[in-house]
């Protein structure tokens, strides 16, 4: 599909384009539909659904992108890509979902999930400086502690269940097993080819832009490959699943660090350059803001949402004038 992209007239990757975003809104609305579905026969919350198969379907992109410039040994796009994507997920995902809606901030996440994945940001801004440089042993490191962070959600799942008495009653209808299933794998395949043909599509505009390649990671790729968050997102929101929504985000920003730029530094070391570091260190400051905005009233509102996705745009104006 890339090759197709590159040689193609620029009115066709305009419509690839237009096509990308399509498979992505569906697939991500199927996604949603068979996920909630399952987490709900299983009696597993949506949270815990959002910050496991639907954040590792959606950051389906993220990874093709990452291990394919690691395996062409262009690195510097993985470590921008997963950057700019995990800012992204975020002030605008998350951003946009209060905006539709005020996000409802569960306990476990600002006592879990939030301090992990900034501790992930902190791991990989550590390990960048030392040496400037994500080695093999990195990489192994790294997927080492996404393995125990899905363990302990999955131990935590599984006690939360034998302790509720109850199934949870909502308005979300269930579907069949067979059919739920058939909707989670046709719809990320939708998001991971969505994705795919939306990031070439978009490099091949910005290259015919004369924009650099750096740049390309950490705007049209970073944001590319983030689209299937913000749609599945918007469209959890829009189903009343706000959880999924934050749970979609904040899983996604650590599966990009721990499992795509664990992968990607094992197969191949990825340099690290000092706009990577400046990089890093905003989105530590983002995730404090945010993380402080959810504390207050256990609720992201619509004026943080805009306040968040303002802040982005600021991050954006920069980083296409550095």
């Amino acid at each position: 599909m890339e090759n197709f992209i590159n040689n193609a007239p620029f009115i066709v990757v305009l419509l690839c384009l237009i096509v990308g975003f399509v498979f992505l809104v569906k697939g991500a609305d199927l996604f949603v539909d068979g996920s909630s579905s399952v987490a709900k026969r299983f009696k597993v919350p949506s949270l815990i659904i959002g910050l496991t198969i639907v954040a590792m379907g959606t950051s389906l992109p993220e990874t093709a992108v990452s291990v394919a410039a690691s395996i062409a040994h262009n690195n510097t796009l993985a470590v921008s890509n997963v950057t700019g994507s995990n800012i992204f997920n975020l002030m605008v995902v998350i951003g946009v979902c209060a905006l539709m809606t005020p996000v409802v901030v569960d306990g476990a996440s600002l006592k879990r999930d939030f301090p992990f994945s900034m501790i992930c940001a902190i791991l990989l801004l550590v390990m960048g400086t030392i040496g400037m440089t994500l080695g093999r042993v990195d990489g192994i490191i790294l997927l080492g502690c996404f393995a125990g962070y899905i363990f302990y959600l999955i131990r935590h799942t599984l006690k939360q269940n034998r302790q509720s008495s109850d199934e949870e009653v909502d308005e979300i209808p269930l579907i069949s097993m067979p059919k739920a299933v058939i909707f989670i794998l046709i719809g990320a395949v939708g998001i991971a080819v969505g994705g795919d043909v939306v990031v070439d599509s978009a490099s091949r505009i910005a290259i015919d832009l004369g924009m650099s390649q750096t740049l390309i990671g950490l705007t049209i790729v970073s944001i590319g490959t983030s689209l299937p968050e913000l749609v599945t997102s918007i469209v959890a929101a829009r189903k009343n699943e706000v959880d999924m929504a934050l749970g979609n985000a904040i899983g996604s920003n650590v599966f990009n660090i721990l499992m795509v730029l664990g992968i990607a530094s094992a197969i191949s070391p990825i340099s690290i350059i000092t706009e990577n570091i400046i990089d890093l260190c905003v989105l530590i400051v983002f995730t404090i803001c945010v993380w402080i905005f959810a504390g207050t009233k256990k609720k992201i509102g619509r004026i943080e949402g805009f306040s968040m996705v303002a802040l982005y745009v600021i991050y954006a104006v920069y980083i296409i004038i550095r």
